[in-house]
């Protein structure tokens, strides 16, 4: 069974850090394309960052620039979100998804009908 499965999530205090972890089963994560994305309440779904298959090359949502990393380790086959000085305005539930077809990384985030697996999302609250 294909499958991505989040973990980290939390309750944290605003300033405060978690890492997101993706782990992917029953396929290897080498060759797509891996992109965390979140809906906050009432909100659209939108990117916050994605990782090319090939080069490694990355994308973040202006948002997050700065204080979230994206980084695959393709001998776990995961893919991780490191997430720092976090805002209360980051609250969300958090979903990784894999995209096999090969965009530009400009469109890498932008892309979502695109994307072949989605894990079920892990909730991110920052709050006092």
């Amino acid at each position: 069974q294909l499958q991505l499965v989040e973990s980290g999530g939390g309750l944290v205090q605003p300033g405060g850090s978690l890492r997101l972890s993706c782990a992917a089963s029953g396929f290897t994560l080498d060759y797509y394309v891996i992109g965390w994305f979140r809906q906050a309440p009432g909100k659209e779904r939108e990117g916050v960052s994605c990782i090319s298959s090939s080069d490694g090359s990355t994308y973040y949502a202006d948002s997050v620039k700065g204080r979230f990393t994206i980084s695959r380790d393709n001998a776990k086959n995961t893919v991780y979100l490191q997430m720092n000085s976090l805002k209360p305005e980051d609250t969300a539930v958090y979903y990784c998804a894999a995209l096999r077809w090969v965009p530009t990384v400009q469109e890498m985030c932008v892309v979502m009908f695109r994307y072949d697996y989605w894990g079920q999302g892990t909730q991110v609250t920052v709050s006092s």
